[in-house]
């Protein structure tokens, strides 16, 4: 019990003083994950429209499919990228392997099911009056994607919210696709699997309260956009 409360008190003074090496696992996690969410957010919201608006051939077997990729494995999607991004992969030419823009990829992998998956739900329960309306104003294809994303906004950022939280504990794909190389590619999951694992507590606790103090805020976020999307 001795070396927990040690170790806390170590974090606790390594984040007041502003510690390089915490800091700079910070940075990497959210400059990663602000590139994958945003990504997820164009990719997604789209895509999740047409699911979601819709009716064509094969429509339950693509929501199948989305719904199956919110549980696919994430080691197998940071094997996939690495395998694309490796010099003999299809997109090794492009240096992105062991990099911020590399795991971002991965990320986004993770990231665009989810976001898919809660806007096609979020369009689906749409006042269907909504789109009546939108027809007979005489809306093209463009303006009747913007209206009906803005129309469902909170659910849109809810879907974006509970994607980031996904993607910011990710482990296996920021590992294998970054190299969780320090000052580089080194997030605060790996950072704190490699310091645990080497016995260094303190380093991998305080960046545990970074990461718990990152969820408390989605979660406070989550709950002011549901209170928002369900008036």
């Amino acid at each position: 019990m001795d070396y927990l409360l040690d170790g806390l008190a170590t974090a606790l003074r390594l984040l007041a003083m502003g510690d390089a090496e915490t800091f700079s696992a910070v940075w990497i996690t959210l400059a990663a994950s602000g590139m994958s969410i945003a990504a997820c957010l164009a990719i997604g919201a789209p895509l999740g429209f047409l699911i979601g608006y819709h009716d064509f051939p094969g429509r339950k077997a693509v929501r199948i499919a989305v719904d199956t990729a919110l549980c696919f494995p994430t080691v197998v999607i940071g094997l996939l990228v690495y395998l694309l991004l490796s010099r003999q992969g299809p997109l090794g030419e492009l240096g992105l392997l062991f990099t911020i823009p590399g795991m971002s990829i991965g990320l986004t992998l993770l990231g665009v099911p989810i976001v898919m998956a809660m806007t096609a739900l979020a369009v689906e329960q749409a006042d269907a009056r909504l789109r009546l309306t939108l027809l007979t104003l005489g809306a093209d294809g463009r303006q009747m994607l913007t209206a009906t994303l803005w129309e469902t906004r909170y659910h849109l950022m809810l879907a974006g919210v509970a994607a980031f939280g996904r993607i910011v504990s990710e482990v296996g794909i920021s590992m294998m696709v970054g190299g969780n190389i320090k000052w580089h590619t080194r997030t605060i999951t790996t950072a704190i699997a490699l310091e645990t694992g080497k016995g260094d507590y303190a380093l991998g606790i305080a960046l545990g309260l970074v990461l718990l103090a990152i969820a408390l805020l989605l979660n406070l976020m989550l709950a002011a956009l549901r209170r928002r999307a369900g008036r």
